[in-house]
């Protein structure tokens, strides 16, 4: 399902160029001209996202961006301020106002869109994460107390040292942080995790469409161990808004100007590592409370105990937004054989790779358990009967693309059949193992029977 954007604001023009903007992105979109209106909406369905004309007097933006952060049931909606007058006292209002970012006009659209989608990746996660841990609060598990802040470790990145001895002093004096200024090689040499950064501010006030070699250096801080969770903030080169959404589409979590006012570096600093510690302390309460007794221990995956909450949180988010979640049943063909022929170990293997190939190819936020001796489920929140049947394909050719690997140097070919099954959207009152289980669970033995190494779908999906 495509994420939704509210637009606010007073200036006809504004929104319908807006919106022209968005749909033309493929995202959902409603417009607003006043409070009012915007209240309404957000109460009908409720946005990812919020552009928001925050100089604009008939709308107080400035105390319209306190009332959602003060709100826990609006408090995850990201916010961009537009509009904001291009001085250090306007720009570092509005971040304290609680907006995300702030664009002075006129907005460049390639900035604008990476922007966007830098925030709802950032979003889509925290909902991960604040899913899980409503499941854990389910079964009766200790949930995350108030957000603990401790001395955070920022490392600054810069081949000039020179370039950031300001802004160091500035973060250590305002936010009382351990703040340490390195270059690149030791950056990407950090693999201890009791000594991760919690954010990382790269110097790239030098980086050129040219040059790209910082591009690179930003996103294998993303996919190494010691830095993958660290947020990161990228100081640009001015007025090169090309330059500002390549970081962030390869992952980065902010962008700006290197020639912003320190202050404003050290409000941007504050929000990154908030966000940072709140889904650290999230991660924890699911890791620790639930590992060992909502896990099946051959693959690591959630077992049945774990997922009827889950499914019934999932259902009751479908109910609200109006957007159906999937079901998927995953079954691997003559496993029984499988054990005959090899072994139980070798039957082990099988499904412990299985797992593997499954938690890698599906969304972050989409739940992977094992359900029985052979038997797999996935559920797909906000995911419609053609994404479905898509992902069920495309999982069963990731089976069957590459052999497994079973031990003495022996790799067997394996196949499953899929089942598939969508919620509806208007289902009200119902457990979501009956039906939809049921009839994923239906359609996979539909599967089986034509012959297996299919997918079929269930009737509710029809």
């Amino acid at each position: 399902m495509p994420a939704r954007i509210l637009i606010l604001d007073a200036v006809a023009t504004n929104r319908i160029v807006l919106k022209v903007k968005m749909q033309s992105a493929h995202f959902a979109v409603d417009a607003c001209a006043n409070l009012a209106e915007a209240e309404l909406a957000i109460a009908r369905n409720k946005p990812d996202l919020i552009l928001l004309n925050i100089n604009d007097r008939s709308i107080d933006g400035y105390r319209f961006c306190k009332v959602l952060r003060d709100n826990p049931a609006t408090a995850s909606i990201a916010v961009i301020a537009m509009a904001v007058a291009d001085t250090a006292q306007a720009r570092f209002a509005a971040l304290d106002a609680g907006a995300d970012d702030i664009w002075p006009r006129p907005i460049n659209d390639s900035l604008m869109l990476a922007r966007i989608r830098s925030l709802l990746r950032v979003r889509s996660a925290g909902q991960e994460l604040r899913l899980r841990e409503s499941t854990s609060r389910a079964l009766g598990f200790e949930g995350a107390k108030g957000i603990f802040t401790h001395p955070a470790e920022i490392a600054l990145i810069t081949r000039q040292p020179d370039n950031l001895r300001a802004v160091a002093m500035a973060l250590a004096s305002t936010l009382g942080h351990n703040v340490t200024i390195t270059g690149i090689e030791d950056a990407l040499d950090t693999q201890n995790p009791d000594i991760a950064p919690d954010l990382l501010i790269i110097d790239a006030r030098d980086t050129t469409e040219t040059d790209r070699t910082l591009f690179g250096d930003a996103a294998d801080l993303r996919s190494r161990s010691g830095t993958r969770l660290a947020t990161q903030l990228v100081l640009t080169p001015p007025d090169t808004p090309e330059i500002a959404a390549q970081f962030l589409d390869i992952g980065a979590d902010d962008a700006v100007a290197h020639t912003v006012a320190p202050e404003e570096i050290v409000l941007r600093a504050k929000a990154l590592i908030a966000r940072k510690q709140q889904h650290d302390q999230l991660r924890a309460t699911v890791r620790d409370g639930l590992h060992a007794a909502l896990t099946d221990p051959l693959t690591g995956l959630y077992n049945r105990r774990y997922l009827a909450p889950h499914l019934a949180q999932m259902a009751r988010q479908a109910q609200n937004s109006g957007r159906g979640f999937a079901v998927l049943m995953l079954d691997i063909d003559h496993f029984k054989a499988i054990n005959d022929a090899y072994g139980h170990a070798a039957g082990d293997q099988v499904l412990v790779q299985l797992a593997r190939r499954l938690r890698e190819n599906l969304r972050a936020i989409d739940l992977v358990a094992r359900v029985g001796g052979e038997e797999f489920l996935v559920a797909m929140p906000r995911t419609s009967v053609r994404q479905a049947r898509l992902a069920a394909d495309r999982l069963r050719r990731m089976v069957n693309n590459r052999p497994f690997d079973i031990g003495n140097r022996q790799a067997i070919n394996v196949t499953v059949s899929v089942g598939v099954a969508v919620s509806e959207k208007d289902a009200k009152g119902e457990h979501p193992m009956g039906p939809v289980c049921a009839s994923a669970d239906r359609a996979l033995f539909a599967a089986k029977s034509a012959g297996r190494n299919q997918v079929a779908m269930g009737k509710s999906a029809a």
